[in-house]
């Protein structure tokens, strides 16, 4: 990221939105609003003239829609990265999913309620986390552990369950991932994102297009069996119960763990007592810590932890915490992650 303030092209179909974001980007420190544009193809306009390093924008919009501008960015090579601003409604969710998986670098939510200064103030700390985090994109110098990053050696295959864990830039990373686990891997594989509830169902849906294994949302009750994705299900915590041989999903609404609900580390607390056997813990891109201290336990219990290397994180904020907590056993680029993650199950 270059020096200077952030610039920031707001793009919304609303006028009312478009004004508020304008005023609340305006408070966050180091951020400049070089424009707006009230429909995609005006965006794409401005993108071109103005040379935003950040675009705010909106999924659902007439004539060219958030989906349609980003592809066109992508597809043009374009640089600024993209915060989707999404309504809580079963298409936002199915389109900033699709967004997600197409490389936006995060999602914000419109406010929602009938306190709009409250709804405002919410807006502006979430803005302010996205950018923070979206300022600090970009090759990082890793303080990992010498000598893990090329580890080449294969460990015993020792895992019962897989159990992976990410925040942003979680969806892309998932959809490098879950295609290159076999259909034939014989422990099954738990994943929290750190995502609202009704964007896990479509996020589910579209990852199960692209993988051997099945793909599904976890329900309660619903079996952990080998051959099948359980996605924690947005705003609610994943945990697993085993009575006898019987492993199945239990969904809680109990308290956020370092802020987040679903929390990779309510998950891996359960793990460990339902798979005393063995758990390999996988920590990809994402913002925060959650996942350091269930890291801690998995080692404690004889588990193993990978973590994904910085240079390619949206956000390296997770894998490092769980690094620098001293958990990992190995530490690979994105690219090499589901040969890891394979490697500690039984032969496939």
């Amino acid at each position: 990221m270059a020096d200077g303030p952030l610039r920031v092209l707001v793009v919304d179909d609303s006028a009312l939105y478009r004004q508020m974001l304008q005023n609340l980007l305006r408070r966050i420190p180091d951020v400049e609003v070089v424009g707006a544009a009230a429909d995609g193809v005006e965006a794409l306009s401005l993108v071109e003239r103005l040379r935003p390093d950040l675009l705010t924008l909106d999924v659902q919009m007439p004539a060219m829609d958030g989906l349609d501008v980003l592809r066109h960015l992508r597809q043009h090579r374009l640089r600024p990265g993209v915060i989707m601003v999404s309504s809580l409604t079963s298409q936002g969710a199915k389109a900033t999913t699709d967004a997600l998986l197409e490389g936006a670098f995060d999602f914000i939510l419109k406010p929602v309620g009938n306190d709009l200064l409250a709804g405002r103030e919410a807006l502006l700390r979430e803005l302010a986390a996205k950018v923070s985090a979206y300022r600090g994109f970009g090759p990082v110098v890793s303080p990992a552990a010498p000598g893990r990053e090329a580890a080449q050696t294969t460990p015993e295959p020792t895992a019962a369950v897989i159990v992976i864990g990410t925040s942003t830039g979680g969806p892309t990373a998932l959809r490098q991932v879950l295609p290159l686990l076999p259909a034939t891997l014989p422990v099954p594989v738990l994943v929290v994102q750190h995502i609202p509830a009704d964007f896990s169902t479509a996020l589910a849906a579209r990852l199960d297009e692209v993988s051997p294994l099945e793909v599904v949302e976890a329900s309660e009750g619903m079996p952990v069996v080998a051959g099948r994705v359980c996605i924690a299900a947005g705003g609610r915590h994943l945990t697993l119960v085993r009575k006898g041989g019987r492993v199945t999903c239990a969904l809680t609404e109990d308290a956020p763990r370092h802020g987040c609900r679903p929390s990779v580390d309510v998950l891996l607390e359960s793990a460990v007592v339902a798979y005393p056997a063995g758990v390999t813990a996988a920590i990809l891109t994402g913002m925060g810590r959650d996942g350091a201290e269930g890291c801690g336990l998995v080692k404690r219990h004889g588990g193993r932890v990978v973590a994904q290397a910085p240079e390619g994180c949206a956000v390296y904020g997770m894998p490092k915490a769980v690094i620098e907590g001293g958990h990992a056993d190995l530490v690979v680029p994105l690219g090499r992650m589901a040969e890891a993650i394979r490697s500690t199950a039984a032969r496939a």
